[in-house]
This record gives structure tokens, C-alpha cells and sequence, in this order.
């Protein structure tokens, strides 16, 4: 991969990784906007989840079918919250998006993947971060682990991921929806 610009190899990555997500059929799951409306007449309507689309969550990253890539956001299930406990704040905020993701259209338990960011291909080729992603001697690399700088080539990355998606061990992830 020596002469190939980053965007060009992580294209090809992702590609070879839809590819195998698709023939096998693997579990994917909801991408949507957060939305909080504006006021109306002084009166706050309640947020929303928009769809977006459909993703496969391989760990930091999210991937479309058409080869999209976010770096992955907040996460939610499309379940009805549990009576709110007022306890902290963080939780309260959860619920929201917990009951935003209820109401809004999409199949009951499923997986809401919000507040993704797009992965800026541009931004690679001209040796700049990029989400997860870095570019270190011509080599697209993902940061997996931001706390300990740790870092894979973005190939073997996906292939693993999606090899745990496709074939979880021991049953993980055999959840019904």
C-alpha cells in the first residue's frame, strides 16, 4: 500500500468489510440524529431521534452498507425507560434518549447508535486525524483505546471486529430484538 493515498485504503477496507458483513447476514443497527425541537410558541416539545440509517457498530467505528464510517457516539435501546429515580443527572439524560429512541421509529429493542461523527477521508490524506483514525508512515491506523494511545492497523482492526460480529464466541451477542 505504499503509493495509496489513506482515503483509498480505508475505502478498500471498508469495502472488504461490508462485503463480509453482508453475505453473512450479520446484525446491524439504527444511526440516528438527537434532536431537540425549537420552542413553539414558547412551548418545548420533546426530543426526537431521527433515523439515519442502518450501521454495523465494530467497536470505535460505525459502518454503513454504501461504506460510510462515523466514529462511534452514544448508544441507546429502543425500550420503554423505567420509572425515573431522580438520582443523578447522567441517568436522567440517558432516559431521554432511552425514551426518545421509544418513540421514535424503530423497532422495539433495537439499538440506537446517536451522536456518531462522519470520518473525514480529506482530512486522512492530508495526514490529520480523523475520529479514530491516524495516519502514521502511510499507514491508517485506529486508535481503539484513547486513554492508552493504543493503536491497529485499520485491516486487521475490521477484519477482527468483524469476525466478532459475524461469529460471536461462546453465543455473546445472541440477543432477541
Amino acid at each position: 500500500m505504499d503509493d495509496v493515498s489513506p482515503s483509498r485504503a480505508v475505502s478498500t477496507a471498508v469495502e472488504a468489510a461490508v462485503a463480509r458483513l453482508e453475505t453473512a447476514g450479520a446484525r446491524d443497527e439504527a444511526l440516528a440524529d438527537y434532536v431537540v425541537p425549537k420552542r413553539v410558541l414558547g412551548i418545548q416539545r420533546a426530543p426526537q431521534m431521527v433515523p439515519v440509517g442502518r450501521v454495523w457498530r465494530l467497536g470505535v467505528l460505525l459502518v454503513g452498507a454504501r461504506g460510510e464510517l462515523f466514529a462511534t457516539g452514544e448508544v441507546t435501546r429502543a425500550v420503554e425507560p423505567r420509572h425515573p429515580n431522580n438520582q443523578a443527572v447522567s441517568q436522567e439524560v440517558r432516559r431521554a434518549h432511552q425514551l426518545a429512541a421509544f418513540k421514535g421509529p424503530f423497532a422495539p429493542g433495537d439499538t440506537v447508535n446517536y451522536d456518531a461523527s462522519p470520518v473525514d477521508l480529506a482530512a486522512l490524506d492530508r495526514g490529520e486525524p480523523s475520529g479514530p483514525l491516524i495516519v502514521a508512515e502511510g499507514i491508517v491506523l485506529v486508535r481503539w483505546s484513547p486513554s492508552s494511545g493504543a493503536t491497529t492497523p485499520l485491516e486487521r482492526y475490521l477484519a477482527d471486529r468483524v469476525d466478532l460480529l459475524v461469529d460471536p464466541p461462546g453465543g455473546a451477542g445472541e440477543t432477541e430484538r
